[in-house]
Formats: structure tokens, C-alpha cells, sequence
């Protein structure tokens, strides 16, 4: 299966009410405030039909660390119940950045060695 990453700029207008509803029960239930950079599996969401339950990642920063949160979506009526899914293979890790701190003690350790480093960052990866 293609798993396809997509800003959040391009949510679908049929999935724009339960991905906003599932990015603020994740930063409810997290005690986050998450911003939403991407989305993994859209297509297969958008392929389900109405009243069906469908899983979407999300892609979140809070700008020192991003994961990638499985949330299993289920309509309910004119609202949508959310909770945690699990992928059997994770196309996208759930820990996109080194847990907050790491990343410093690292490129304090690495600039102590070299002249100067050259970081990637690109969707919460570097």
C-alpha cells in the first residue's frame, strides 16, 4: 500500500471537520498544543464511505518535537469520536524529532568536534 503525505494545506474539505477534531482530542488528551503539519493515508480515508470508521496519521509539531499520531476517526451523527490506532508498520515513525533536550546535548557534542555542521530539517526529520 502507497502511503501519501500531504500538507495541511491540502486536507480534503470532506476530511477538514473530523482532522481538526482529532488534532484537538489528541492536544486534549496529550496536554499539548500541537500544530497539524501533514497527513499520511488520505487516500484510503477518502475512499471509505459515510458512517464508516477510517484511521488517518497525523503529522504534529509543537515546535521542539513532531510525531506522527494514528487516530482511528468514527462518525457519529454530525460529530466524530476519536481515539488511538496502531499501524502494523508505521510508514512514518511516531517520533519524528529525538525527545526535547537530546537534540541540543547532540549538536553541542558535534560542533565541539567540527568546524561548523550542516543540518537538514524537512517535516519534522533532520
Amino acid at each position: 500500500m502507497s502511503r501519501q503525505v500531504q500538507t495541511d494545506f491540502d486536507v480534503p474539505a470532506s476530511l477538514k471537520a473530523p482532522v481538526e477534531g482529532a488534532l484537538h482530542w489528541v492536544n486534549d488528551a496529550q496536554a499539548k498544543n500541537y500544530e497539524l503539519t501533514g497527513l499520511v493515508d488520505v487516500d484510503s480515508a477518502l475512499q471509505t464511505k459515510d458512517g464508516e470508521a477510517f484511521e488517518l496519521g497525523l503529522v504534529l509539531c509543537d515546535g521542539e518535537i513532531c510525531t506522527c499520531e494514528r487516530v482511528r476517526i468514527q462518525p457519529d451523527g454530525t460529530a466524530f469520536a476519536f481515539s488511538s490506532a496502531e499501524a502494523e508498520r508505521p510508514a512514518v515513525p511516531p517520533l519524528l524529532d529525538p525527545p526535547e533536550g537530546l537534540r541540543k546535548e547532540w549538536l553541542d557534542k558535534q560542533l565541539q568536534a567540527h568546524e561548523f555542521l550542516l543540518l537538514l530539517f524537512y517535516r519534522g526529520r533532520w
